[in-house]
């Protein structure tokens, strides 16, 4: 074979092998998920596998799928019960997440504790569980909450810097009754003698899980103005008549540059008008500040979509390793009360700006087509 065929031949071939390689597309996700969870959390296993959890699903516990692509779901069942005899927790399981921690898998979430002298309607509070795959079984790790600040708690999320660990948690609306101009407009209205407003904190917690370090640090809060440009939004449960309460709950951090980026949702998770919005530091328990663009993730049937009640995110890296993903729970016409799951594309602009790709649903796909 002559020289020049010879280069011609191995310069196809190498175009030929190139042609067929799986190209590092975006990622695109044909929402809703087949999954119907509420407050989903997904952990990207040191196995290369996404395990996905959240609320619902199965009585007193928590189920798990799993998957390779973040598209095909594998229906792991049942991998913690909770209720039991021995057990801290008794009801309402809500809000798990994931953490691979030393080749061990650590379960944290919500749930009643047992201890409740004074019976109170709302007794949450954070646990965790363990396990040494990631499929479970989980156990309680302690037989009580990781603390109790004295006022019921929800929606853990955890930060790992610097060998220290971050607790972020939600206070309860449930007794938590709070003046504002919201509040003075809603009794001048007839609509509501008092709000209750749900309040996010930090704080630095033992590594073991043990406990607590300091005292909690308030990081996020409902508008007290209704001249705030964050208090449209994070007021529709209450403007709109739905119920006398503000949250702002379902938090999840994550840092970028020099940056560390709060993620949370506002409004009743049961309604239309759950949202997500986002507030910025420069340090893990603030201050932080609310940002220009929110909310970054809400309701479409104004603008001819048919999602709703979108919220309680978390992020993670799509296969192809390129791509930032929104996680969140939210409704459509079809799925009526029943929360479902979403992926969507999310990134962080040059300029410091949060911005999610959605809500996007298969319907969006099959309209532009």
């Amino acid at each position: 074979m002559k020289l020049s065929s010879l280069l011609f031949f191995i310069i196809a071939q190498i175009l030929l092998f190139t042609a067929c390689q799986p190209k590092n597309t975006a990622f695109k996700s044909e929402n809703p998920l087949p999954v119907e969870f509420g407050d989903p959390y997904i952990l990207k296993a040191s196995d290369g596998i996404y395990y996905m959890i959240g609320t619902g699903g199965v009585e007193d516990g928590f189920k798990m799928y799993s998957s390779v692509d973040l598209k095909d779901w594998k229906d792991e069942g049942r991998i913690y019960q909770g209720n039991t005899d021995s057990s801290w927790g008794i009801a309402n399981f809500w809000a798990p997440e994931m953490y691979e921690i030393d080749g061990k898998y650590y379960l944290l979430f919500s749930a009643d504790w047992r201890e409740n002298p004074t019976n109170e309607l709302e007794n949450f509070r954070i646990g965790v569980a363990v396990s040494d795959k990631p499929t479970g079984p989980y156990a309680d790790l302690y037989n009580r909450p990781i603390f109790d600040p004295g006022y019921p708690v929800i929606d853990g999320n955890l930060l790992f810097e610097n060998e220290k660990v971050y607790l972020y948690y939600s206070r309860c609306c449930y007794k938590n009754p709070v003046e504002s101009e919201v509040a003075d407009w809603a009794r001048q209205q007839g609509m509501f003698d008092e709000i209750e407003e749900s309040w996010v904190y930090g704080v630095e917690m033992e590594p073991d899980f043990s406990g607590v370090i300091g005292e909690p640090e308030l990081l996020l809060h409902p508008p007290v103005s209704m001249n705030d440009k964050q208090a449209e939004w994070e007021s529709r449960s209450v403007t709109s008549g739905e119920v006398n309460r503000r949250w702002t709950e379902g938090s999840y951090i994550f840092k970028k540059k020099d940056t560390y980026y709060m993620m949370y949702s506002a409004n009743f998770f049961g309604g239309k008008n759950y949202a997500v919005g986002y507030a910025t530091s420069k340090s893990p328990l603030g201050p932080f500040e609310k940002a220009a663009n929110n909310p970054v993730l809400e309701k479409n049937v104004e603008k001819g979509g048919i999602v709703t009640g979108t919220g309680h995110n978390m992020v993670t890296t799509a296969p192809n390793g390129k791509d930032i993903l929104c996680v969140y729970h939210g409704r459509t016409e079809k799925t009526g009360e029943n929360r479902v799951v979403f992926i969507d594309r999310m990134e962080v602009l040059d300029d410091g700006t949060l911005v999610v790709h959605g809500p996007t649903t298969k319907y969006d796909s099959e309209k532009s087509e």
